[in-house]
């Protein structure tokens, strides 16, 4: 189940987002995949097979707006064996406090939800006009994620933000990544993180 804000969904062209690259890297592997959630966004199909667009991807929403989701009623109902959640962009460019407490909190929040499934946390893409209150974030969701982790809980971490092509990966917001280069990029580093886990 992708989760968390326009970045999940796929916004600025809502074509499927970094899940198209993500579904490609599992055909090519011969790995089965499908998305669950109640939002829907997404091509046809790719890799000439029939493309899942369901997700939990909401636009503009923060951690705290998804953590009111993430109930075994409601979000994760379809009791998804991999969650990936990239969420905090919102909460930056709103300048909100207690972010990266809310995110430890909606990580134990889903974890108690779903004891048996993988969490992947990722760190945000780079936000170029706030770059030192991303990174400060970006510490304290690695923190938050290996606490976890090191508890023995199942529950991983992906960083979204090293390696992100700034110079040609934005969408012309220069917040969203781009269908070309940016989501492809983070379709790989989710595929990279979950393949093992996929058959």
């Amino acid at each position: 189940m992708p989760l968390g804000d326009s970045i999940t969904y796929g916004s600025t062209t809502n074509n499927g987002g970094y899940r198209v690259k993500l579904f490609a890297d599992a055909i090519a592997d011969s790995k089965h995949i499908t998305f669950v959630g109640s939002q829907s966004d997404g091509p046809a199909t790719v890799s000439g097979v029939a493309f899942p667009p369901n997700n939990e991807g909401h636009p503009g929403w923060t951690v705290a707006q998804v953590a009111g989701i993430s109930t075994t009623t409601n979000a994760l109902k379809d009791s998804p064996p991999i969650v990936l959640l990239h969420i905090g962009t919102n909460d930056m460019t709103q300048k909100l406090s207690g972010t990266a407490n809310q995110l430890g909190q909606l990580i134990d929040t889903i974890v108690a939800a779903l004891p048996n499934s993988l969490l992947v946390v990722a760190q945000i893409i780079p936000i170029g006009y706030m770059e030192s209150t991303v990174v400060t974030y970006n510490t304290a969701v690695a923190a938050a994620a290996q606490q976890r982790a090191s508890q023995g809980k199942h529950v991983l971490l992906v960083d979204m933000n090293t390696g992100f092509p700034t110079t040609n990966g934005y969408a012309s917001d220069n917040l969203h990544p781009n269908d070309a280069t940016g989501y492809p990029w983070m379709g790989d580093k989710w595929y990279a993180v979950i393949k093992s886990y996929l058959h």
